[in-house]
């Protein structure tokens, strides 16, 4: 009997074939767990850290008052708006009465985390990831003193500092690029979109050409470099969207984060929400955009981040936004549709 008429009568052997050719198409997207896999050849993972007295100059008013439209802060939220009682950071501060607290908060939010995610994954090394507000936006010797505290806690390899592209200046990047001799080191910068317009409707408080001429000279020192984009921005069409992916791999970004534009209470843009001006982009919408970025994706950018939401009663809109759970599982299916396993 020939291998055709065996074929024909196996019928498992056919589906096991078939299942074997769509597994050899199927491509694995880069995420930031494989490049530290392939890197270190084991688990990294981040700690993210939040420090008390760190602020933006979009929120205390030196490039712009009111932070952009879709940020919590003190403008919006009254409790907090007490600025006698309260003591917040940037790069002239003459000095930092809240140092000691701070690097209390650095060994204390590491050590728990990474117990935390040590204890439940196993994994020994991790990144201290500045994450909350403007982490660059203080004196050199402040940021100095967190950073290598950081950096001393058991298992750290490095840091991820988030930033404003508008809150680095040269001195801090040549300080990062000798750190980077010896730790692994990577910068994250907003992004959000390549179009002034839509950073001036969102209230950002600097151009796109800030964004761009900041990424170039951190790549210029040989830091990594994250850029952060939100789908869904007031104004854009589908095409601003993809665009700002697309310029943003002209750039030279390392890895991308992609997240959809959210609507919290006690914010501008939730003004905008509640009286018809802002319609936030939905998710079937949503996930054929990402699912497209990540096909123009080159092989070495990695993807730090293809979602993000809210499950408080903070969220006010879009509903599908509340459940990252589910919003994993929609787009981990649109992936494999297109060929990709997340």
């Amino acid at each position: 009997m020939s291998d055709l008429n065996i074929l024909k009568n196996r019928p498992d052997i056919i589906r096991a074939m078939c299942m074997h050719n769509q597994r050899g198409s199927v491509k694995k997207v880069f995420t930031i767990g494989r490049y530290f896999r392939k890197k270190f050849g084991e688990d990294v993972y981040k700690v993210p850290l939040s420090i008390l007295g760190f602020t933006c100059p979009n929120i205390d008013g030196t490039v712009a008052k009111g932070g952009c439209t879709f940020c919590l802060n003190e403008s919006f939220s009254p409790n907090l708006a007490k600025p006698s009682k309260k003591f917040y950071l940037n790069p002239d501060s003459s000095d930092n009465p809240l140092l000691e607290k701070q690097l209390d908060q650095v060994r204390i939010q590491y050590r728990e985390t990474s117990r935390r995610l040590a204890g439940k994954y196993g994994v020994k090394k991790f990144l201290a990831y500045f994450q909350s507000f403007t982490n660059t936006y203080a004196p050199i010797e402040t940021l100095k003193a967190l950073y290598e505290e950081a950096l001393r806690q058991p298992g750290c390899i490095g840091l991820s500092i988030g930033t404003r592209s508008d809150s680095v200046t040269e001195e801090i990047l040549d300080y990062l690029a000798e750190l980077s001799e010896t730790y692994e080191i990577w910068i994250e910068y907003g992004i959000q979109s390549i179009y002034d317009e839509t950073l001036e409707a969102i209230n950002r408080g600097h151009d796109s050409a800030n964004v761009r001429a900041w990424i170039a000279k951190s790549k210029a020192r040989g830091l990594n470099v994250c850029g952060h984009i939100i789908f869904g921005l007031p104004g854009e069409t589908e095409a601003m969207m993809l665009d700002t992916v697309r310029e943003s791999i002209a750039w030279g970004i390392d890895s991308i984060k992609i997240h959809p534009l959210y609507v919290v209470r006690n914010t501008a843009l939730a003004v905008d929400y509640l009286k018809g001006k802002f319609t936030p982009i939905d998710e079937a919408t949503y996930i054929r955009l990402l699912v497209e970025s990540i096909r123009m994706l080159p092989p070495t950018i990695s993807v730090q981040r293809v979602t993000a939401g809210i499950e408080d009663d903070s969220l006010l809109a879009p509903e599908w936004c509340r459940s990252k759970h589910e919003q994993m599982k929609h787009i981990r299916a649109a992936l494999r549709e297109a060929g990709y396993i997340y």
